[in-house]
């Protein structure tokens, strides 16, 4: 494209979103009319979900192509804020949207992992990789490494690689499709999967790169205002001020105040205590699972007899015969049962312990071993997980195959910096929004009748994905904070109804998550399709075939792992960003070494990068499985989970990233050096690009 061409492109492309927003404005404000004369619930979720699938669909249809260059990289034409625009949608998935500020308000200070990991995951791409995959060319990251390295084996491993990590990533995104698109309607989890998977589908199936790039710019419009607008609207009814990122401290200091009246009530501290005997309890059966799950029926079955023999009302009688049906049939699920009523016991007995952390970091060590030996775990843990979400952000396939489609080098290095713009907009609204619901919560809700609930937890409370309920501990009516359990994947949807919002910015924000999910969804799949079709396909079996092959290739492979995904997402996962470290981990180990070696280290060869992905990969998902407890037990092992130094499995790739280097650089060592051309490739990666001449 010449300067002026590009200049037009631009030009056009600044009016037709500019006219967008302002159709997504007034489409808002439609909607709010129609509330305030009436319209009923679902007519609004529905319109919200129908509006924005057929706007995403649209925009593929018309993007459709079987062109190769458009399919695969939008055809390198892409401008760089646009493309930093679609890159921020491509990352707020499902995890930045619902679940950031939700682990913030459970976690506190340590919920900041995520976002110093994911942000300076971003300093990495600018400073080791972006540009030089961008000189490079081509399409996908396989072919960078088939290509520097040479040989079938390390396309091969990085093929199986970003198909792992991307399937394990889309998984989550899709069960962020269900939650918001059950939500919206009213619909089954299951079939709100399937129902909103149709957008996801007509965007990359139809026109791929070219099609989900723009897309993606559509969605970060709606995204953004959607997390920001209940952010702004919270602040200045509960303060008074339009500005929330400067004066969020004062709730912040409510809530700390209030913290401390909650731990010295009586009522909160009976509360404590009885969850403290469940998890006492919980410890107990973990030590003899078959005689507790013995005991367990044992138990129903007389208190079932006892309420037939007394009358009781039939309601409670099916109460007890239910759960005499959830009861678990194998040694394998009363383990896993058992140790997730531990886990939830113990989180119930220190509900405020997560507030504080808000504040500062971590507790000051000395009061004695116990506590000193547990804040090193969270500080080991902390600092374990910002390294594998920054080393996974700068190794994420669908992230670096962005910089592919700009036009220059010097395009791939801006978008990176204009992708940084857009996403630190929600990242600073997200501390913000964590603090205002939970002032919501201890002003408003805490010391609440059981019989005064709000409506919204009521209704939350009924979904069938346990994403909130109550539950009156010691049976005085009244709730108390460690009798209230909210999920970290459902905080921001219900935030607009905590806050007392209308009803049409609670659907707005559904909306806005439904973008992040679709967005991040729609890059994952074609990453999939594309390491299947060409470098798996075309590459390896059957280099002869057509690009219009190839494109249509991709696009079955699309359908097909979309299907796989929706019907793993519809065995309901456990919280969306556990799923998320895992794949940045397995992202990190896999590809960070190899990448960074193929652009910097030029004596890195075949041999020492094929060692250095397979022993990432292999010790990274080695530690994952050794540390879930019902997989040891199933292969016969003992069941306590392996930790090292204390390191959750999440964070498994601070072991694999060095696992991998050390395999690499010495295998690299021990074997024949990289032949000239892929020396040659090295030194004109790292050489800077000819500057062209305008037309």
């Amino acid at each position: 494209m010449t300067l002026e061409t590009t200049r037009r492109f631009t030009q056009r492309l600044h009016r037709r979103y500019a006219g967008y927003t302002l159709g997504v404005v007034a489409f808002v404000i439609a909607l709010a009319a129609a509330e305030r004369s009436g319209w009923p619930r679902h007519w609004i979720g529905g319109s919200f979900l129908i509006a924005t699938v057929l706007v995403y669909a649209g925009i593929g249809l018309f993007s459709r192509t079987t062109d190769e260059a458009e399919y695969y990289v939008a055809g390198r034409r892409v401008p760089a804020m646009y493309n930093g625009m679609a890159t921020a949608a491509d990352w707020m998935s499902a995890a930045s949207f619902l679940g950031t500020a939700g682990v913030l308000y459970l976690q506190g200070y340590g919920g900041l992992a995520y976002i110093i990991g994911w942000t300076g995951g971003y300093c990495l791409v600018a400073v080791l990789l972006a540009p030089y995959l961008r000189r490079f060319g081509q399409f996908t990251i396989p072919d960078f490494l088939g290509a520097r390295y040479g040989g079938v084996l390390p396309r091969l491993i990085g093929v199986a690689a970003a198909v792992i990590v991307s399937f394990v990533y889309v998984v989550v995104q899709v069960y962020g499709v269900g939650l918001i698109t059950s939500h919206l309607t009213g619909f089954s989890f299951e079939i709100g999967i399937f129902v909103g998977l149709g957008g996801v589908l007509v965007c990359s199936f139809l026109g791929g790169m070219r099609a989900v790039t723009w897309t993606q710019v559509a969605q970060y419009i709606v995204l953004i205002l959607a997390y920001m607008v209940p952010v702004i609207w919270m602040n200045l009814s509960q303060t008074g001020s339009w500005t929330p990122l400067l004066t969020y401290g004062h709730q912040l200091r409510v809530v700390v105040q209030r913290e401390g009246e909650l731990l010295s009530d009586p009522a909160e501290r009976q509360v404590q205590s009885i969850w403290a005997q469940r998890a006492e309890e919980a410890r107990r059966k973990l030590v003899d699972v078959p005689a507790a799950m013995v005991d367990d029926g044992q138990r129903l079955a007389r208190e079932r007899e006892a309420l037939r023999a007394d009358d009781a009302p039939l309601a409670r009688i099916q109460q007890v015969e239910r759960a005499i049906r959830r009861q678990p049939r194998t040694e394998a699920q009363a383990r896993e049962w058992y140790e997730r009523d531990l886990a939830l016991a113990l989180q119930q007995a220190q509900p405020l312990a997560g507030v504080s952390r808000q504040t500062e970091p971590f507790v000051r060590p000395g009061d004695n071993a116990a506590d000193d030996q547990a804040q090193t775990a969270v500080r080991r843990n902390f600092l374990a997980l910002v390294f594998c979400l920054m080393m996974g952000t700068a190794a994420m396939p669908h992230v670096l195959t962005r910089y592919y489609t700009t036009a220059s080098v010097v395009d791939a290095r801006r978008s990176v910096g204009w992708s940084l713009a857009f996403i630190v907009l929600l990242y600073l609204c997200a501390p913000a929004l964590a603090v205002m619901v939970k002032y919501q919560v201890f002003t408003e809700l805490v010391g609440t009748s059981f019989g005064s609930l709000p409506d919204w937890l009521r209704r939350w409370s009924r979904l069938d994905a346990g994403l909130a309920w109550v539950q009156d501990v010691n049976g005085d009516g009244v709730l108390q904070f460690g009798e209230l359990r909210l999920a970290s994947d459902m905080l921001v949807l219900a935030a607009p109804e905590m806050g007392g919002l209308p009803l049409v910015v609670t659907y707005l924000v559904a909306a806005g998550g439904l973008a992040a999910a679709l967005s991040t969804a729609d890059g994952l799949l074609l990453t999939i399709s594309n390491a299947l079709s060409h470098d798996l396909y075309y590459r390896i079996v059957n280099p002869r075939a057509s690009a219009v092959r190839r494109v249509m290739f991709s696009k079955l492979m699309v359908l097909v792992a979309a299907v796989g995904a929706a019907w793993v997402a519809s065995l309901r996962i456990a919280g969306i960003l556990p799923f998320v470290a895992a794949a940045f981990s397995l992202a990190a180990a896999a590809f960070f070494p190899a990448l960074v070696a193929g652009v910097f280290w030029r004596r890195a060869n075949r041999a020492g990068a094929t060692a250095g992905m397979l022993t990432g990969l292999a010790v990274c998902a080695g530690y994952m499985v050794a540390g879930l407890p019902a997989v040891r037990l199933w292969l016969g092992w003992a069941a306590e989970p392996v930790r090292w130094f204390g390191i959750e499995p999440v964070s498994a790739g601070v072991f694999g990233v060095p696992a991998g280097v050390v395999a690499l650089v010495l295998v690299s060592l021990a074997t024949p050096a990289p032949s000239r051309e892929q020396l040659d490739m090295v030194d004109r990666l790292r050489r800077p690009e000819p500057v062209r001449a305008a037309d």
